[in-house]
């Protein structure tokens, strides 16, 4: 009897009351799949004090990733889960975008870019696709002052040309009023393809070789990276790419830009991707040994 008391005592202790103290920190509800998730955050804090004597608060801190990149996956599953309709999922998930995006930028990641739509989505039902075009233009406005205040500069990708005309008009007014700022940059990937934004290059490319503005032997990967449509950011390459929902592959998504990406693939659901599940994402990524090809 006396043993199952200390038993139960010690999970108590080393478990329990950890997890109580992460969770209302990280505001995040107490449940048995959180108390899994938070037990794991309460280890690596372990971890990472042990290693305070090796590993300093500079060098942590350039080991942050400068872009993030993210594919939102798991809304609809989301909703289904929780017996709503496809619409609040895609709201939950929305919600989501605004408080991440702003936490990443509190920690001093510079970019984030999100796979908002891709070409593919277009296959989805039209009441759904007309609604998440809606959504988008409801975002880009409602958000505006936020952006504004706090210096986040907003830039949106993809093939324009098939977006309806007032989603077109939204995405000119965020890009507008927020282009002076320089430091956090949020890319939304609209009806993105990254076969199309490589085949968009090479014909940019094609066309200047043709007007003899550039020549064959100018052709290098610099100048691709220039016709592609992340080049209006510092870092356009992410250093950690993270999908949610545990599926594992990036869905046409920066196939260019990911050649040497950490791929980061958490089985949770987009909307439920809280801070705790971040911050363990950027843990794994800062203990991630990256060689890009070379040996050291």
């Amino acid at each position: 009897m006396l043993s199952l008391l200390s038993i139960g005592l010690t999970f108590l202790g080393l478990i329990i009351i950890p997890c109580l103290f992460i969770s209302r920190r990280l505001s995040v509800p107490l449940s048995f799949t959180n108390i899994c998730r938070l037990n794991k955050i309460a280890s690596s804090q372990g971890n990472d004090e042990e290693e305070s004597g090796t590993i300093g608060k500079k060098e942590k801190q350039e080991r942050m990733p400068k872009h993030v990149a993210i594919i939102l996956d798991g809304n609809r599953r989301w909703a289904k889960k929780q017996g709503r309709e496809t619409a609040e999922g895609h709201e939950a998930g929305a919600r989501r975008v605004v408080e991440l995006a702003k936490e990443f930028f509190n920690l001093g990641i510079n970019i984030v870019s999100l796979f908002a739509f891709s070409t593919e989505n277009w296959g989805r039902p039209e009441d759904e696709v007309n609604y998440l075009m809606s959504m988008f233009e409801k975002f880009l406005k409602s958000e505006i002052p936020s952006f504004q205040s706090l210096k986040i500069k907003i830039s949106i990708i993809g093939n324009r040309t098939s977006l309806p005309e007032s989603l077109l008009g939204a995405i000119l007014e965020a890009e507008e009023a927020t282009k002076g700022y320089e430091e956090r940059h949020l890319i939304l990937a609209i009806n993105y393809s990254g076969r199309y934004d490589i085949l968009q290059a090479c014909k940019n490319i094609a066309e200047k070789a043709k007007n003899e503005l550039i020549q064959v032997e100018d052709i290098d990967e610099k100048l691709i990276d220039k016709e592609l449509m992340t080049s209006c950011s510092e870092f356009p390459n992410p250093d950690l790419l993270i999908r949610t929902s545990g599926e594992q592959r990036i869905s046409n998504f920066f196939l260019w830009q990911s050649a040497y990406t950490e791929l980061y693939f958490p089985n949770v659901l987009w909307p439920d991707f809280v801070k705790a599940d971040y911050l363990q994402a950027l843990t794994w990524y800062q203990q991630r040994d990256r060689r890009f090809g070379r040996r050291v």
